[in-house]
């Protein structure tokens, strides 16, 4: 049985970024809300609590019984996770007075301490609260200082708890990395044995189990993720699993024939639909950006449902969401960021349950089980694309004309970052047409057309990203091509906002 940390959720936007550092030290873990501990479960090795946004005395603020697993498993409470277990043994928290937020160092530390062991003198850790403990219960020690912060981490004597008020798993934090090592792999005793490898033997085997002989419909969209999960589903069930691919009439120019001819090579069964037709005339006139959504998200389960009644005793739909796909869509506090076309119950009609096999896993790590199954590498690649498409690329409302004039653009954007040698360089890429006109100058010509917006962004998960500084030289010959070859677009923009507070997709 796979050994897995616990990382209870408690809503705290780096919640997520816990769960890769651990994964980054092959050690599997599962973020589960906070108040679902899988009990019982023989593989867990230790948990940690996440931070929130709440106060630990708010009326609101997220509870939770620790007294089943405090004594049962090693514990690390980070920021609110701390906080949270000092208060409820007596401890005192308070508002800081100013918020505490950004860089500080550990001015004095017991270097002894399991929690802390390979820290450097003085080292930086990144604060980011409004609460501060001041005061801990009697058998808490404290182990850990700043200039600001008295208690910046403590442990309870006698037991296998530990608290700190910085965040470990953010990258400011210099020596972040060692402490979770030393939680993860020192006191819990994981053995870093989680691989691609032996998440594919355990996926699979998981797979043949979950399934049997039960015939499989997934939808691919000719990204990375349902590619993976498709080669992933067929090395578990074969010839039982039936692929379909749908043109919405949303997809990158040629996209469709390309794609099916890339699922030849893996030896896929795909069946191609040219729904366009269908897409279009649904998306008529819808402007906002949750309606276009949930247009294209109805749209494709309509598709599904036909295509799967031309298969014999179908009863699961596989997809390929992945990790960031289910936090986005729903966090922990309720609150919905977008919805994802890959998220949410299906509808009755289908009578379809719901296969995800890549749900708990990172784009990166995505990308490393692709390689791991031989995938070839342009498949492995490829930027993030959206499920609607270029629908979330168009600003305002859908038709046949804007999207002809948004594929010829971003054709001209990706080829040439391929031609720079840029496009592996970059997460994510592609262009936005905005929903105003602007005025400009052809030869003797005035004219009044589109503007368009370049987006290209790093990142490592989609979590968090950063605007890509590419070179100027290249952007003004994008943009000089854009202008001159794509019949409709006088001005380009290039978009230099980074996520939070921005989204990647601007709808």
């Amino acid at each position: 049985m796979q050994e897995k940390i616990i990382i209870l959720d408690f809503g705290s936007q780096t919640t997520q970024l816990i769960g890769r550092r651990v994964r980054e030290m092959d050690t599997y873990c599962e973020i589960v809300p906070y108040n679902k501990f899988p009990k019982g479960d023989p593989s867990v090795k230790g948990v940690i609590l996440s931070g929130s946004p709440f106060s630990v005395y708010d009326e609101k603020a997220f509870k939770v019984d620790l007294s089943e697993i405090r004594g049962k498993y090693p514990v690390l409470g980070i920021c609110y996770g701390a906080q949270l277990l000092s208060y409820n043994n007596g401890g005192t928290v308070e508002p800081a007075g100013t918020r505490e937020y950004g860089r500080a160092h550990l001015t004095s530390f017991c270097k002894e301490n399991p929690l802390l062991k390979g820290v450097s003198e003085n080292s930086q850790v990144w604060m980011s609260h409004g609460d501060t403990i001041t005061s801990i219960p009697s058998n808490f020690k404290t182990i850990a200082s700043t200039a600001k912060v008295a208690i910046a981490a403590y442990q309870v004597e006698n037991e296998q708890v530990w608290g700190v008020q910085f965040h470990p798993e953010v990258f400011h934090s210099e020596d972040g990395t060692q402490m979770l090592k030393n939680f993860v792999v020192g006191i819990c005793g994981c053995k870093q044995d989680w691989s691609p490898a032996s998440f594919i033997e355990s996926t699979v085997a998981e797979l043949k189990a979950q399934l049997g002989d039960d015939k499989v419909v997934l939808g691919l969209s000719g990204g990375v993720d349902s590619s993976v999960a498709a080669v992933l589903l067929n090395r578990a069930i074969g010839k039982n699993l039936t692929c379909i691919f749908v043109d919405h009439g949303l997809l990158r120019k040629n996209e469709f024939k390309n794609v099916m001819k890339d699922y030849e090579c893996l030896g896929l069964n795909v069946v191609g639909v040219d729904a366009s037709a269908k897409f279009f005339s649904e998306l008529a006139g819808v402007t906002e950006p949750e309606a276009k959504r949930k247009v294209i998200g109805s749209g494709f389960i309509d598709v599904f449902d036909v295509e799967a009644h031309k298969i014999k005793d179908v009863k699961w739909l596989a997809q390929g969401t992945i990790y960031p796909d289910i936090i986005e869509s729903l966090s922990i506090t309720g609150t919905v960021i977008k919805s994802h076309h890959n998220v949410g119950g299906l509808p009755e009609k289908m009578h379809l349950k719901l296969c995800e096999p890549l749900r708990l896993l990172f784009k990166d790590e995505v990308r490393r089980v692709g390689r791991e199954l031989g995938m070839p590498e342009h498949l492995i690649g490829r930027h993030p694309f959206p499920g609607p498409g270029l629908a979330v690329r168009i600003l305002g409302d859908i038709t046949p004309e804007k999207v002809q004039i948004l594929q010829n653009a971003d054709e001209v954007f990706i080829q040439g970052l391929r031609d720079w040698g840029l496009y592996d360089e970059v997460w994510q890429a592609g262009v936005i047409l905005l929903p105003v006109q602007s005025v400009g100058v052809m030869g003797d010509e005035r004219t009044y057309e589109r503007a368009v917006a370049l987006r290209a962004v790093t990142s490592t998960d989609a979590m968090t990203a950063d605007w890509a500084r590419l070179p100027y030289e290249f952007l003004a010959k994008v943009s000089n091509d854009i202008i001159n070859k794509v019949k409709g677009v006088n001005r380009v923009t290039y978009d230099i906002s980074s996520k939070p507070p921005a989204t990647i997709e601007w709808e």
